[in-house]
């Protein structure tokens, strides 16, 4: 077959750069070769280099260096070390389906954003995606705070004394802060947009340098003596404040003073601390976790390497953690802890170890987030989910490099700057990872509730329980933290999932949703017994064979307001023989007839079949549509006449609008716009066009339905109804419903509660109650023969009246004596013909079709008596003339057939 060697769809459609460096950073891959297998000359990097480099770095990041004595000086010990563990296991929870995710395919450009985007589609995936971005602004701009704060402790002026002393040179003060954190930021910005390359080759020098100076502080807890100092802070009233504090070395009273908790003001936001507050700052240096998932496409064994990389570098950065937790509060008293964040410095063999160590950990912290969040800006504009705000945010450089991106982040972060301390912004920059990772973690959960074949991650060491452990612990500590950014960042992102819901991006990335729902659905529908049907919960399940929808949509329209939420199909026949074609023509049709429900706004399936003939292929359509206790119950036919077909499509203004398929930039259409949608469907046939389907077939269609146990409705003249469109603001409140319960063609019968006679009424009733019909009018006609010496019809009017009640049928009753049309009905001998087709004589056909329109000309629907056709194929002819004289001009009209009861009066 000429499919046969049809090339693997790739991991992203939408196909994006791969990331080449740490964090995000700029790599040598072209946004046109990103389309492409990576080749292995590309994926150069081991775990090492790949994943625990930039892992380590963005983890140790300002925390390690400046905030240690904070969160241990206010908490305590062992409230720190629970703040540790709580924050580790948060991760960990994160990491393990970041591990799956990331094992499951190849990540492009964009890190959690990408996994989350490619796992729940573009309305979650853009609005997480913009949170994830917004919250590396802010981290980065709380490490560029974080920078400053350690260059003014070693160089800012003493707030006591006007007087420069030696290198403390630089003087303090919000402003100046902000000053400062521009300049640094500046330096962020120039890197990024010249050499960000430079930036990621030195990641392991970096990484060297933080390393000498974390061994420093193990070595000076040793090397160096117990010493005092007098530690200065400026008040908010211009106050100069004084504290003792020393330094004790290895010291039990010391670990036992640091035991507790001791939640104090903090000198840098004049604020009193909590276990929220210091948590948010402790949790910031975990928010580097995906930093190694993002190198996927560069490394040799992404499937090894994550898992194993980021595993690793979270085991070793909590172990760093735990044993810096346990020296200082053993080493230095609360004081010490509490009143200089920058006390490392003070008791090391050589100062500027630390110095050097924390200008590497925050620059380095700092330019990973800014080229980070660039990234994820950039993948946000190539996928089009905001449009025209983030468009140029897409432009590269030559060398792939998003400078514009690299802008747009340089402006927010800009704005950040001006918290002026870095405890101030700690709580909304954890906030935001936090409601990331959850994402991340209901990503995992979605894949592997919906069971999908495809989601098989070479990572196992996860289930849905951690998935649903992980998204709970986050939720739960961002309330503990601060319920109002909380609060704050999930109306955000409601609102921006709001926003490009109705602004509708579709994608080709594949849909989550659509994995659970059928999923689910599959569930419900094993659970929907037909052996458990009840009368009392009947509802219609239409199938509407369509010929050609250009004739047909008006009915198509009108059939979605009578299926009163039960199934609807429309059906269609393609007359053709398999053996003789090279491949299945209707498979490659769906996408039209699918595009076509939509543009009609009727919530309908579709169900399309190959066969010799309409009369086979509707058999087919009848036996095998829907599943289990979703099968149509009921066919509806057009009515076959000599009427020239209208098209709809020249009618409505929606099916001329060029626009279809481009409401917004970028959408994904399916691949049919209008002019592919028009040029489909054959036009409408002429008088003298030939006719796929003989009387005798027709009829026979009605006749197999009806041996089948399914209810048949014929729809006439169905192209004069307006109002249906799902635009139309009609309420009903000027149309009518006329009922004719009684069998025209027999007037012998004069059962109004047989099951077809019911059925009729239960239709009218159905319509009457959908949105377009709940206003209207229901009238319901009663035939009598008044001059007949037999009253009996006064006694079955009441009769009827007390079964309307019964089933709650609000409509009126019109008696509608018939003696002079009876009078041409012809009976042989004086016998009651058992079929309608035995002798009806043209005067008498006329005379209903007088009758009916005297009473019922100003309806807008009707709904008549279908007889059953007689099993004879050469009187098929007949029985179409019948039908056809008895309906002719009516307008819209609707003949059923009911075979099945769907009437109840008890509860």
């Amino acid at each position: 077959m000429s499919n046969e060697r049809t090339p693997l769809i790739p991991s992203g459609v939408c196909c994006l750069p791969v990331s080449a460096v740490v964090c995000g950073a700029e790599s040598d891959t072209t946004p046109e070769s990103a389309s492409e297998t990576p080749s292995k000359d590309s994926r150069k990097l081991n775990t090492f280099f790949g994943v625990m480099v930039p892992t380590i770095l963005s983890m140790f990041s300002i925390v390690l260096f400046l905030r240690t004595g904070f969160v241990v000086g206010h908490a305590g010990l062992l409230q720190g070390l629970l703040m540790v563990i709580v924050a580790y296991t948060i991760i960990s929870l994160t990491i393990l389906s970041i591990c799956a995710i990331s094992t499951n395919g190849a990540i492009q450009g964009g890190g959690a954003y990408y996994m989350i985007s490619r796992s729940l589609g573009p309305e979650f995936g853009g609005s997480i995606g913009l949170m994830f971005f917004l919250a590396k602004v802010f981290a980065c701009g709380e490490y560029v705070l974080g920078l400053v704060e350690a260059i003014l402790d070693v160089f800012g002026s003493d707030p006591e004394s006007s007087v420069s002393e030696g290198l403390r040179v630089l003087p303090q003060g919000y402003w100046y802060t902000v000053l400062y954190s521009s300049v640094v930021l500046l330096l962020c910005l120039l890197v990024c947009l010249v050499g960000a390359h430079i930036y990621s080759r030195t990641a392991f020098v970096i990484l060297l340098v933080v390393t000498v100076s974390l061994l420093s502080i193990f070595i000076s807890s040793v090397a160096v003596k117990p010493r005092d100092f007098v530690i200065t802070h400026k008040g908010s009233d211009n106050q100069t404040f004084h504290y003792n504090a020393s330094y004790t070395g290895f010291s039990a009273n010391t670990l036992r003073n640091n035991l507790g908790s001791g939640y104090s003001l903090d000198y840098s936001t004049n604020s009193v601390m909590s276990f929220a507050t210091v948590f948010a700052v402790m949790f910031t240096s975990c928010t580097g976790i995906m930093a190694g998932a993002n190198m996927s496409g560069d490394l040799k064994t992404p499937s090894v390497s994550i898992p194993k990389g980021t595993i690793t570098a979270v085991f070793y950065t909590f172990t760093v953690y735990v044993l810096l937790f346990i020296l200082v509060s053993a080493t230095c008293d609360r004081n010490l802890l509490i009143q200089d964040y920058g006390f490392l410095q003070k008791i090391n063999i050589w100062s500027p170890f630390v110095t050097i160590g924390i200008f590497c950990a925050a620059l380095s912290a700092a330019m990973c987030a800014m080229i980070g969040a660039s990234r994820i800006l950039h993948a946000l504009a190539l996928d089009h989910l905001f449009g025209l705000p983030l468009a140029p945010a897409a432009i590269t450089s030559n060398s792939g490099n998003p400078w514009v991106a690299v802008l747009y982040t340089w402006g927010l972060a800009q704005c950040v700057v001006f918290a002026g301390q870095l405890n101030a912004v700690a709580s909304l920059v954890t906030v935001f990872y936090l409601l990331a990772y959850a994402a991340v973690d209901l990503a995992c959960l979605a894949l592997e509730w919906a069971s999908a074949p495809n989601f098989r991650p070479t990572f196992q060491l996860f289930s849905w329980h951690t998935c649903l452990l992980g998204i709970l612990s986050c939720l739960v500590m961002m309330f503990v933290i601060n319920p109002v950014y909380s609060s704050g960042s999930i109306v955000l992102l409601l609102l921006l999932l709001l926003f490009l819901h109705y602004r509708s991006p579709t994608s080709s990335w594949g849909y989550i949703s659509q994995a659970l729902i059928f999923h689910q659905v599959r569930k419900y529908l094993l659970m929907l017994d037909v052996r458990k049907d009840h009368v009392k919960f009947w509802r219609p399940q239409m199938l509407l064979m369509v010929a050609n929808p250009r004739s047909s949509c008006q009915l198509i329209l009108f059939i979605n307001q009578l299926k009163k939420g039960g199934l609807y199909v429309l059906g269609h026949v393609q007359l053709g023989d398999l053996d003789s074609l090279p491949s299945d023509p209707v498979q490659q049709q769906y996408n039209f007839w699918l595009s076509l429900v939509d543009k009609l706004g009727v919530k309908a399936f579709v169900d399309l079949t190959l066969s010799l003939s309409v009369r086979q292929g509707t058999q087919h359509l009848l036996r095998i549509t829907g599943l289990g206790g979703m099968k149509p119950n009921t066919l509806i036919l057009g009515f076959y006449d000599s009427c020239t077909p209208e098209d709809f499509f020249l009618q409505d203004s929606a099916f001329c609008d060029s626009s279809m398929g481009q409401g917004s930039e970028g959408e994904y259409n399916f691949g049919v716009d209008l002019p592919s949608l028009q040029a489909h469907f054959p036009p409408v046939r002429h008088v003298e066009s030939p006719r796929w389907l003989s009387p005798e077939e027709y009829v026979g269609i009605i006749s197999d339905a009806i041996k089948m146990n399914k209810n048949v409705c014929l729809a006439r003249y169905f192209f004069q109804l307006e109002g249906e469109g799902k635009d139309s603001k009609v309420d009903g409140s000027e149309r009518t419903i006329d009922v004719w319960p009684l069998n025209l063609l027999q007037p012998g019968s004069r059962d109004y509660e047989d099951v077809c006679s019911l059925f009729l009424l239960q239709m009218a009733c159905v319509l009457n109650m959908s949105n377009k019909w709940r206003h209207a009018r229901m009238r319901i006609f009663l035939n009598v023969e008044t001059e007949s010496n037999d009253q009996g019809w006064v006694v079955n009017e009441e009769t009827f009246r007390e079964l309307l009640r019964k089933l709650r049928i609000r409509a009126s009753i019109k008696i509608v004596p018939w003696d002079s049309v009876v009078q041409h009905h012809v009976q042989p001998d004086g016998e009651l013909p058992a079929e309608p087709t035995q002798a009806l004589s043209e005067d008498f056909l006329s005379a209903v079709n007088s009758m009916l329109m005297e009473h019922s000309s100003q309806a807008t629907v009707r709904f008549l008596y279908l007889p059953r056709p007689t099993g004879h194929r050469s009187q098929s002819q007949q029985y179409l003339a019948q039908v056809e004289a008895v309906t002719n001009s009516l307008g819209p009209t609707l003949l059923i057939h009911g075979v099945t009861p769907v009437t109840y009066t008890d509860l």
